[in-house]
């Protein structure tokens, strides 16, 4: 599938598309989170056990589609609070691993490049900051911004991704997201986005869906597209 010529846009994921997370980032981040929610989850004296937590996060994560959400409506959690508490990582720079030649990759991609993240700014800030990439993109639009009527709807919220087009002029066939999350490419193909799937950090990715438009292993691929 040639996209290049119908694609000016690029939105860009940030963890485990542009970087690994999942080798020490997310490890670090989920004993924060489990940390913090033991605090909300327990009754004041005694943290939440292990199992509540677990069992907490799936549901959440199931209805809601993040924790966060379930933890903001249910449990009155100040999200600005919870994601400066599990994001602020002393050591992150050494826990950062990417591929070498990104930056050259996205000066060769033709069209614009913009940053789209769950993540916070602060921390999309330090990660691309380190990984040297941060003047190839246009824009970074990270959860500050993903409010629709001043509720939080990060992705893979429809409406937030439908508002974001309106909000920025753009049009979302002349867009490709580039993600590791099936949900979030799946929210995208449906405003007619295309999409393309970043599997290299996911531990079983399994087979390309019908509907996605490429899978690659790696974001260095999306110039052979």
């Amino acid at each position: 599938m040639n996209i290049k010529p119908l694609a000016p846009v690029w939105l860009f994921d940030l963890d485990n598309t542009l970087h690994n997370a999942s080798h020490a980032i997310f490890p670090a981040m989920v004993e924060k989170m489990n940390a913090y929610m033991a605090r909300v989850l327990g009754d004041g004296e005694t943290p939440a056990s292990a199992e509540e937590i677990s069992a907490t996060r799936a549901l959440y994560w199931q209805r809601y589609g993040a924790t966060l959400l379930g933890l903001v409506r249910h449990h009155g959690v100040d999200a600005a609070h919870f994601l400066r508490e599990t994001h602020d990582l002393p050591e992150i720079e050494s826990m950062i691993r990417f591929e070498r030649g990104l930056g050259q990759l996205l000066r060769r991609l033709p069209g614009r490049k913009i940053l789209l993240t769950n993540a916070p700014r602060d921390y999309a800030r330090k990660v691309v900051g380190h990984m040297g990439i941060g003047r190839h993109f246009s824009d970074q639009i990270t959860i500050e911004s993903m409010h629709v009527h001043r509720q939080l709807r990060p992705k893979p919220s429809r409406i937030m991704l439908r508002r974001l087009m309106r909000r920025k002029g753009l049009n979302p066939r002349r867009c490709i997201l580039v993600e590791d999350t099936l949900d979030n490419l799946r929210s995208a193909h449906a405003l007619g986005m295309r999409t393309v799937w970043v599997t290299q950090y996911l531990l079983k990715p399994g087979k390309k869906p019908a509907w996605l438009d490429v899978k690659v292993k790696s974001v260095k691929k999306l110039i052979e597209i």
